[in-house]
């Protein structure tokens, strides 16, 4: 089909960014956020000009390439809007929806990368399954390699996807691998998951926001780590130079205290600013400390408009945080550094 013929290709393209392409895992193809007639906006699958007027996805072999040409496209996104939209108080709804879906967008995709990451750190030294052990279905020890490479770099994986003839096995106790399922959406979603959660000891199968807040915790003492990075406190230093004493990086927050016994610290930071409920990161708001908690909630703006100041607590399992005394609240501005630094960094550390 012609570029120009495919559904949706005159709704207003504001912004891109990759989303797992979870049939073909490992792949990531391109979204377009695009205006809808109800001025609402919505992600659309993004297709580009085959070089001969047709139309087809953009996809792209790895998540950095891809979240690069995004960000490139995404500068001058607000431009894109100023284009198409000449109400001023539209314009500026827009402007809070699209940078509230980039947000969240990046920000979990930097987030479950960065735990891709350390999943295949945490399972280097495992034993690897015996290759002579694997069961596979009848008719297919054509695929034992190709299952046998993915068990070596993640042995606890319970699905595995095949480019092989397009096949996802799931494992059956401890080396049955003779259930096979279709390669779907769903499937692929599993697999995802799992590739990240096997890594933890946990299932990619369990409730995922569950899931990944186990990990949270599990990654909270190595990112404790990062303080004793050269590259880390010279950053910080110069923050606390420029008065900003919250500096937000992945899903972590380097948080510094004037005791001296206590200095810099790296707390959780909460999912509620990036939630899909028309919330969006108020960058010229400060979060306003009156507890210890270890979770802080950044500043975000509703999409009606309002101001909702950001905050320290404690997770929901942890009780209830310790007070500050009065004269002790703090009010700091924060600066969100670009995910990919947190991934980088995680990099530095020396490995166990």
């Amino acid at each position: 089909m012609f570029l120009n013929e495919m559904p949706g290709y005159l709704r207003p393209t504001i912004a891109i960014f990759p989303f797992p392409w979870y049939e073909n895992l490992g792949r990531w193809m391109m979204s377009a956020l695009k205006i809808q007639p109800d001025n609402s906006v919505k992600w659309e699958r993004h297709f580009i000009d085959n070089g001969d007027g047709h139309a087809k996805a953009e996809v792209y072999d790895d998540y950095g390439s891809a979240r690069f040409v995004a960000c490139e496209f995404n500068q001058s996104a607000e431009h894109r809007i100023d284009t198409v939209i000449h109400d001023e108080e539209l314009r500026h709804s827009l402007l809070l929806k699209m940078e509230k879906e980039i947000t969240a967008q990046q920000r979990l995709a930097d987030e479950e990368h960065l735990m891709l990451k350390e999943s295949i750190r945490r399972s280097r030294g495992l034993p690897v399954p015996d290759k002579g052990k694997i069961i596979l279905p009848k008719s297919s020890e054509d695929l034992l390699e190709a299952l046998h490479q993915q068990l070596c770099i993640l042995p606890k994986l319970s699905i595995v996807q095949l480019d092989k003839r397009r096949i996802t096995l799931v494992r059956k106790g401890n080396a049955d691998w003779t259930r096979v399922v279709s390669t779907n959406k769903t499937t692929g979603r599993y697999y995802f998951r799992d590739r990240i959660a096997s890594g933890f000891g946990l299932s990619g199968d369990a409730h995922w926001g569950k899931t990944k807040a186990e990990i949270r915790a599990m990654l909270l003492p190595r990112a404790n780590q990062l303080l004793q990075l050269a590259s880390v406190k010279r950053m910080l230093a110069e923050a606390l130079a420029n008065g900003r004493r919250v500096v937000v990086a992945g899903g972590f927050v380097f948080w510094h205290e004037d005791n001296a016994d206590i200095g810099w610290i790296v707390k959780s930071i909460s999912g509620e600013s990036e939630d899909t409920d028309g919330r969006t990161i108020w960058h010229e708001g400060t979060i306003i400390s009156k507890n210890h908690g270890r979770i802080v909630v950044l500043p975000y703006i509703k999409e009606s408009g309002e101001k909702v100041q950001g905050h320290t607590k404690n997770a929901a399992h942890d009780g209830k945080a310790l007070p500050r005394h009065r004269d002790e609240y703090l009010q700091l501005p924060f600066q969100i550094l670009d995910g990919d630094l947190m991934i980088g960094l995680f990099g530095e550390l020396n490995y166990d």
